[in-house]
């Protein structure tokens, strides 16, 4: 099963867990596994009208997946997928 890592901040909503392996041959599906089992984190990754939100970035053995064919990207067994949001905002 390949390994998800999410970020610090956000494992609050997947039982304080920062990795853990995920079922799925797509990111999508491995994001709706995810959301089957943890489905406080939908509104965080996802818009009202279902799509992922754009500050979330996803890699996939540190490529991202707009790289690649985004959320139908074909993840493999041994994939290492990691979960960002972006920080924005404030002043300097």
């Amino acid at each position: 099963m390949p390994t998800v890592k999410f970020p610090p901040l956000m494992k609050f909503y997947v039982d304080n867990q920062t990795e853990f392996k995920v079922n799925g041959t797509t990111v999508a599906e491995i994001l709706e596994n995810i959301l089957l089992h943890y489905p406080t984190l939908q509104p965080h990754l996802y818009t009202p009208k279902g799509e992922l939100r754009r500050y979330f970035n996803i890699f996939i053995n540190g490529v991202h997946i707009r790289d690649l064919d985004g959320i139908q990207t074909v993840v493999k067994e041994e994939d290492k997928i990691i979960i960002m949001a972006s920080a924005a905002g404030g002043e300097i």
